[in-house]
């Protein structure tokens, strides 16, 4: 036993266990960086989408069945993650900048939010152009709501859009639950369905907007009977 009295076996032994750690801490961020981990989003379908409530923000709300948003003209929605994340300000202000071109097609712009914290809603106003609803039940964020904790903070695709972001002049706050992953649907009116569901995969993956246009394009709104004639 007397290579335990040996000062280099210690060392070898401690080195061993620090490769080792440095290895699994490794194989960890490696992971974390890939899908592998992260949760799969359950699609949506037209009938689900339907039956959700909403509330209008006013100080006496109003609610309704989400599918007058679309029933007629179609839409284009955004389910927002946090109103005060500068990631998804920065989403918003995208999407609102399609909104020219939406009107020329007919199609409305909206979003709706899990919550209504203070002035949240108020202060994410400058950057979306279109109405924004209460989603209390955060149906819109299912039918399996989806979260990313802390393990979207070591994804250098979280980090790389916390750049861009900051780079493009957006900021935000603290305020509210920001872990409920949001997302974007195009939908067509009557039963012409869901055209494009974009689910959020980590904190501030945008959707496409040409994807967006490409699908408001298919839009067929719908002709009143008296139309017909």
């Amino acid at each position: 036993m007397s290579f335990l009295q040996d000062p280099s076996f210690f060392t070898m032994g401690m080195w061993s266990i620090g490769a080792g750690a440095l290895g699994a801490a490794a194989l960890a961020l490696f992971l974390a960086n890939t899908d592998v981990f992260l949760p799969k989003p359950q699609k949506a379908t037209l009938e689900y989408l339907e039956d959700i409530d909403l509330k209008t923000l006013e100080k006496e709300p109003v609610t309704f069945k989400a599918k007058a948003l679309w029933e007629n003209n179609g839409a284009v929605i955004m389910a927002v993650r946090r109103p005060g994340c500068f990631l998804c300000r920065e989403e918003a202000a995208d999407l609102s900048s399609l909104k020219p071109k939406l009107d020329e097609l007919g199609i409305p712009l909206y979003a709706v939010v899990k919550e209504h914290v203070k002035t949240e809603v108020k202060d994410f106003q400058p950057y979306f152009k279109g109405e924004i609803f209460l989603d209390e039940k955060k149906k819109f964020y299912g039918p399996e709501r989806r979260k990313m904790m802390f393990m979207g903070f070591v994804r250098l695709g979280v980090w790389y859009n916390f750049f861009r972001a900051r780079s493009g002049g957006f900021s935000g706050n603290l305020e509210g639950e920001g872990f409920i992953l949001g997302g974007v649907f195009v939908v067509g009116p009557g039963k012409q369905g869901i055209l494009l569901e974009h689910r959020e995969k980590e904190f501030g993956d945008k959707v496409n907007l040409v994807s967006v246009l490409e699908a408001a394009k298919k839009i067929k709104p719908q002709t009143s009977a008296s139309e017909k004639k």
